[in-house]
C-alpha cells in the first residue's frame, strides 16, 4: 500500500496512469467503433481519453527543465556512445515538451496566433529523433552484453551443447542465425530493464510515426502499443530496478 501511495504522489506517477488510461480509452474506442449498440459507451471514451490527454499537458508543463538537467547529467558520461545517445535524445526531449507546453497554453487560450497544427508536428519530430536515440543506446548496451556474454567461457560450452542437442533443428535453421537468437536471449535473460526499455521505445515508436505519416497504422495499434509502453512505465516506476540506467 505504501508502495501505490509513493506512486500516486509522483507527477509522473499520475501522468503514468493518466497515459495507461488515455491509451486504454484509444484502443477500446476502436475495438468498439462498429458497434452500434456501443455509441454512447464511445462517446463517453472519446471523451475520457481527451480529458486524459489534457491532464497529462498540465502534469508535464515543468519537464522541460528535468531534460535539461538529464542532458547535464548525461554529459559527463565516460562512454561516448551513451554520452551521444542520451544527450541527444533528451535535448530532443526537451524541445518535444516546449511544443507541447506551446499547445497547451494555445488549448488553454493563453495563446492564439499560433499554427497548431505545425506546432504539433514538430513536437512529433523531436519525440521521434528523442525516441531513436533512445532506441540507438538500446542496441549499443545489447551489444555490449552479447559481446560480454560470447566471451564467457562457460557460455561458449552451453553454446556448443546448444547446437548439438536437436541436429534435426540444425538442419532447418541456420546455424548462424540459432547461435545469435541463443546468445541473443541468455544476454538478456539477467538484464530484465534492458528488455523492459526496449520494448516500450519500440512500442512508443508507432506514435510518432503514425502521426508524421513515416509508418501509419490505425488507432488500434496506436492504442494498444501506447498502453503497453504505459504499463511498463508503471513498473519501472514501482520497481526502480527495472528502470535502465543511465
Amino acid at each position: 500500500m505504501d508502495a501505490v501511495i509513493n506512486f500516486t504522489s509522483q507527477s509522473q506517477g499520475r501522468d503514468r496512469l493518466f497515459r495507461a488510461t488515455q491509451y486504454a480509452c484509444a484502443l477500446s474506442t476502436y475495438l468498439l467503433r462498429n458497434n452500434p449498440e456501443r455509441k454512447d459507451v464511445v462517446a463517453k471514451l472519446k471523451s475520457l481519453e481527451a480529458s486524459m490527454s489534457g491532464g497529462r499537458k498540465l502534469f508535464r508543463l515543468g519537464n522541460t527543465i528535468n531534460s535539461i538537467e538529464a542532458a547535464k547529467r548525461t554529459m559527463q558520461l565516460s562512454d561516448r556512445v551513451l554520452c551521444l545517445c542520451l544527450t541527444v535524445a533528451n535535448i530532443n526531449r526537451g524541445l518535444y515538451f516546449i511544443c507541447d507546453n506551446v499547445l497547451w497554453a494555445r488549448n488553454a487560450g493563453l495563446i492564439r496566433d499560433i499554427d497548431k497544427e505545425r506546432w504539433s508536428l514538430s513536437a512529433s519530430r523531436y519525440y521521434l529523433f528523442s525516441l531513436v536515440m533512445s532506441l540507438t543506446r538500446d542496441v549499443y548496451v545489447i551489444l555490449q552484453l552479447m559481446v560480454k556474454r560470447a566471451r564467457d567461457k562457460h557460455f561458449k560450452q552451453r553454446m556448443n551443447s546448444h547446437l548439438n542437442e536437436s541436429p534435426e533443428v540444425a538442419e532447418v535453421v541456420i546455424p548462424q542465425l540459432d547461435a545469435f537468437l541463443f546468445l541473443l536471449m541468455e544476454s538478456l535473460k539477467s538484464h530484465p530493464a534492458v528488455v523492459l526499455d526496449t520494448v516500450k521505445n519500440i512500442c512508443d515508436l508507432t506514435i510518432p510515426l503514425d502521426r508524421l505519416g513515416i509508418y501509419q497504422s490505425n488507432a488500434g495499434v496506436v492504442g494498444f502499443c501506447g498502453l503497453i509502453s504505459s504499463l511498463i512505465g508503471i513498473v519501472t516506476l514501482v520497481r526502480p530496478n527495472l528502470k535502465m540506467k543511465p
